[in-house]
Order: structure tokens, then C-alpha cells, then sequence
């Protein structure tokens, strides 16, 4: 066995980091080699990798001449990490085949993204944690997620002075589009996508990162730009008398 200091394992070459070719790296990155390999291993590679618990294992071919980590899956199985069970090996010749791990964990979904656009023209752009609409406007709350499984379905939840709510859409072409007709103070909160898919006999999830709405009163918003209006149009008198007063004194 191998008892060096804390350095990382990884899956490479998937959809997620939680899919693709066991690495480990003790000094240098290899591929772990399929040798023996059950669920049981397979299992707590995903739990020390922060990927929930295994969907499918398998191996690919690999025929150069490749350094491999092999793990001593006896110290596995006794729930040693990996990299105290790992061990080099070397194939003799680019002739000989080897097999490389591959995993597939739980947590292979991608974050969805959620935006927020209404009747006013205001939108909330992907990136931003924050939005806010005119009270009484229409608003969407949109939920989409990169194309990777097909179906699923969106849950949108939002929480408003303390209480929960949560909408159901099925995912069209990845997305779903919830619909409020008119904002109300009562809609102020925080909102999340959770995206929902059953794959490898399976039930997955991933939840977006949190928008914050804000609903503000459109009568302040109006009340302030007729007061702008109103100052400019003091100012711009104001320059125009100060103007023709300056024409009048050279003038005479």
C-alpha cells in the first residue's frame, strides 16, 4: 500500500465530475485499472469522491503503455481512502491491453439555470443572484438545463415570509416557463429550479442556484421620474433665462 499525503482522486471524460475515468493522483494523475472491481468498490469511490452512491461501472481498453494505479481492494473494502490502497502498475508492452475504470456516481447532473423576465421589460440576467418586477406586471420564472437526458421535469420552489411554495412543469426541449400574472407583494422571495430525471433505473436531481425577487411599487417609480422630468425642465428654463439675460446686458 501506499500511505502518502492527502492528494486527490477525480472522473475525467464525462458529462460531470461525477461521471467518467477514475484518476487518482499521488504525484502524478494515472488511471485506477478494472481489476476485480464490484458495486461495493465502485460505491465508495463515488462516497470519496462527494458523488453520492454508484449507478454503473465499466471498463475501457486501453492498449499503450500506460501507468496505472492498482487498488488493493481488500483495504478498500476495510475503508481505507484510495490513495492508501493504491499501488503501481506498469504494462510490459503496447501489446498488452490493460482496462481502465469508469464510474458513474449520482450526482451527475448539471446545475439548471434560472432567469426571471416580465410584462415591464425588466429581466434578470443568468448570472445575477437578484431581479425585481413592477407590482401588477406578468412574470416568468424560467428554469433550463444543458441537454444531457432526455424528459424530466422542473420543480420551481420559492419561499415568501417564511412560508413555501413549489410549481410542477414537465421539461419541454430541457426548459420550463412558470407564469404569474401579476406580481404581488406576497411573491418577494427566493427562488430555485430543481431539475428531475429518472436515468439508469434511477431517480437524479440538481438544484439551481437561488434568485432573489424583488417586487416594487410602481407608483414610486413613476411619482420619481415625473419629479426628474419636472427638475429638468426647471433647469433647463432656468439656463435659458440666465441666457437671454446675458444676450440682453451685452446687447445694451
Amino acid at each position: 500500500m501506499t500511505d502518502l499525503c492527502s492528494e486527490p482522486i477525480r472522473l475525467v471524460g464525462g458529462a460531470s465530475r461525477c461521471e467518467g475515468t477514475l484518476e487518482l493522483k499521488l504525484g502524478t494523475w494515472r488511471p485506477v485499472k478494472a481489476s476485480g472491481w464490484t458495486d461495493q468498490e465502485a460505491a465508495a469511490a463515488c462516497r470519496e469522491l462527494d458523488c453520492g452512491s454508484v449507478v454503473s461501472m465499466g471498463t475501457r481498453s486501453d492498449s499503450s503503455i500506460t501507468p496505472f494505479w492498482e487498488i488493493e481492494l481488500s483495504c478498500l473494502k476495510s475503508g481505507y481512502p484510495l490513495r492508501q490502497c493504491a499501488s503501481p502498475s506498469l504494462l510490459s508492452s503496447s501489446s498488452q491491453s490493460g482496462t481502465i475504470l469508469e464510474l458513474v456516481c449520482t450526482d451527475l447532473l448539471v446545475q439548471p439555470i434560472i432567469s426571471v423576465s416580465s410584462s415591464d421589460g425588466v429581466t434578470g440576467a443568468m448570472q445575477s443572484s437578484s431581479a425585481g418586477v413592477f407590482q401588477g406586471s406578468s412574470f416568468t420564472i424560467s428554469c433550463s438545463i444543458q441537454p444531457q437526458y432526455p424528459g424530466g421535469s422542473f420543480q420551481l420552489s420559492f419561499t415568501s415570509s417564511n412560508t413555501p411554495h413549489s410549481y410542477d412543469q414537465p421539461a419541454s426541449k430541457h426548459s420550463a416557463h412558470f407564469l404569474f400574472p401579476a406580481a404581488e407583494p406576497a411573491h418577494r422571495g427566493n427562488y430555485s429550479c430543481v431539475y428531475n430525471v429518472h436515468v439508469f433505473s434511477h431517480n437524479f436531481s440538481s438544484q439551481s442556484r437561488v434568485l432573489t425577487l424583488r417586487v416594487s411599487d410602481p407608483t414610486v417609480f413613476i411619482i420619481r421620474l415625473v419629479v426628474l422630468l419636472l427638475t429638468l425642465m426647471i433647469f433647463s428654463s432656468l439656463i435659458f433665462y440666465t441666457h437671454k439675460v446675458a444676450l440682453q446686458f451685452v446687447s445694451d
